[in-house]
């Protein structure tokens, strides 16, 4: 069995920059909620010493979410739709693991909440291969119906 398929040395994956750029064109985001120096696409990012899990992202209009793939990427998508309904927008790139717990609780036929695949796979940072799973662009607005009784 090929490990590569299943493990990565990393939970990190750069967003490639042409996939940023063309989401920015159309987002204009304002904050990066998930970065390191390194690899920040916002002059405003929170990085893993800030926690953009313990902040609120409601100071900005759009963000930009690249989370770590490991286990705690449950948190950072429940906290995406969390303070998408504060009325900002945050768009994410996310592996398409359309089985798990969190794709169904906090995607999948969730109001206000938009997806599209990417059609083959992506080379994140400077990667000299794709990577071993698909994508997802997931679009999280506030719900429209929230405030109905």
């Amino acid at each position: 069995m090929n490990k590569g398929l299943f493990t990565s040395k990393t939970e990190m994956w750069e967003t490639p920059q042409n996939l940023f750029d063309s989401l920015n064109e159309i987002h204009n985001f304002d904050c990066d909620v998930c970065a390191i120096a390194e690899n920040a696409k916002c002059d405003n990012y929170f990085s893993p010493k800030i926690d953009g899990l313990k902040q609120d992202w409601s100071n900005y209009k759009a963000c930009w979410m690249n989370p770590p793939y490991g286990t705690e990427i449950s948190k950072w998508v429940k906290k995406a739709y969390n303070e998408a309904q504060k009325g900002i927008k945050i768009v994410a790139l996310l592996p398409a693991r359309t089985d798990t717990r969190w794709f169904h609780d906090w995607i999948y036929m969730m109001y206000g909440v938009d997806v599209e695949f990417i059609k083959g796979r992506l080379k994140f940072g400077n990667a000299k291969n794709s990577a071993p799973f698909p994508s997802m662009i997931v679009i999280f607005k506030q719900n429209p119906f929230s405030n109905c009784r």
